[in-house]
């Protein structure tokens, strides 16, 4: 209760909102739990519980899902898991939180609509009647220009006309449904990336020269204008590899949450293997009073041990990525502008729709989503939930683990 009557005394007591923030008033917590899928709805509702979500989030306000689609196609790793998904609403429904919404981006290589239906979400928001509304749509999100009381890294120089985000955000509690994996760009991908597609808009690749401080800029906007927010992150197969799509999917069995966006991307990232106060953008929130990034700042509750464990993944490169490289980071930077803010993008985004859509997935990433389901417990709860849309709407539980093992594949 202390970090969320800190953000309000803040602002009753006339400071701008986002200078009081939670980590800045003691240590963090992060649940991390091994999971099962054979008990993964009653491990979620534990799993909300010991993460704190009564405590972060305002039972007032509506709450948005913002679940992650980095790939429309159901790749395990790199997408909201069904059980994810569902398990969070019940819990949250479970907790008074009963107006809940999904909001849906898209991105030059993922199709919502699409990813929604390979994925298996849209039964589940059938099944507890979630609306589903579209930021890049008109009729479903306007957008305005919005003035940050906080002092930003990049994103007024990025966007000089102004910086645009969604009118139904505002006052609204957040719930980010990402997963455990690697990034080409960002090293890992958590709770703080998730913030990128629901809250910048379709210029929002302006932005990845500068990917570390954006996302940074992204979560003092966030702490300005939301309820409350919360993470539940999925690592029953986490992504090892240049993520966040062509990844080698690994078992672990395991799930986080929290209400401190940089905790519990800073538990992944050391789970994965890496330090988190070597990835800027979790180095530079924790700097800032925006969360906890340091190991020795953050309790761990429920499997504390399996928060020990180190994992040795690695980013490595992929198409998409070494062509990054050289336009967003290397010797053309200074060329973006022509390339990326002109009618030559088109060019760049006909190329990564073909590599990952008609080439990655018909002739690579497909056999390792097809072994991921034959040969892995959570690849054949993705089946249950294909043939029954919700695992609780179907009356029965799970199907049992079997025997997991590690996929890989390139």
């Amino acid at each position: 209760m202390q970090c969320r009557l800190g953000i309000r005394e803040g602002r009753r007591g006339g400071a701008p909102p986002g200078l009081v923030h939670c980590a800045a008033m003691g240590r963090s917590q992060v649940a991390v739990l091994r999971v099962s899928p054979g008990n993964i709805l009653q491990d979620l509702d534990r799993l909300v519980e010991l993460g704190g979500a009564e405590r972060a989030l305002d039972p007032g306000a509506t709450t948005i899902l913002k679940d992650n689609i980095s790939w429309h196609f159901p790749f395990p790793g790199a997408n909201t898991t069904p059980w994810q998904l569902e398990g969070t609403i019940r819990a949250l429904s479970a907790r008074g939180f009963d107006d809940q919404v999904c909001v849906q981006n898209r991105t030059v290589v993922t199709d919502a609509f699409k990813g929604e239906d390979l994925n298996g979400y849209t039964p589940i928001f059938q099944a507890y009647d979630i609306p589903v509304r579209y930021n890049f749509v008109p009729e479903d999100m306007s957008w305005s220009v919005y003035e940050p009381k906080s002092k930003l890294h990049v994103l007024h120089d990025i966007f000089p006309e102004g910086i645009y985000i969604p009118d139904d955000f505002h006052g609204k509690n957040v719930v980010h449904l990402p997963t455990v994996k690697c990034h080409i760009y960002t090293t890992t991908t958590g709770a703080m990336k998730n913030a990128f597609g629901g809250l910048l808009n379709s210029k929002r690749h302006y932005t990845h020269s500068w990917i570390h401080q954006t996302l940074v800029d992204l979560l003092k906007i966030q702490k300005e204008i939301h309820s409350g927010l919360f993470c539940v992150m999925d690592g029953t197969t986490a992504g090892d590899g240049p993520g966040p799509r062509t990844m080698r999917p690994v078992t672990k069995n395991v799930m986080l949450a929290s209400e401190d966006q940089v905790a519990v991307d800073a538990v992944a990232a050391q789970m994965m293997g890496f330090d988190p106060m070597s990835i800027e953008y979790i180095r530079l929130a924790h700097e800032e009073g925006l969360g906890k990034g340091k190991r020795e700042d953050i309790d761990v509750v429920g499997d504390a041990d399996l928060a020990d464990e180190r994992w040795g993944f690695t980013v490595g490169d992929n198409g998409a990525s070494m062509i990054g490289d050289i336009m967003w980071f290397g010797p053309l930077k200074r060329f973006q502008k022509l390339f990326f803010h002109t009618p030559l993008v088109n060019l760049f985004v006909f190329g990564s729709e073909a590599y990952h859509d008609y080439y990655r997935w018909p002739f690579r990433d497909k056999k390792v989503f097809d072994a991921w389901r034959r040969d892995t417990p959570w690849g054949r709860l993705f089946d249950d939930y294909q043939r029954r849309g919700a695992l609780a709407a179907g009356g029965a539980g799970a199907e049992g683990e079997g025997g997991a093992k590690d996929v890989t594949g390139g």
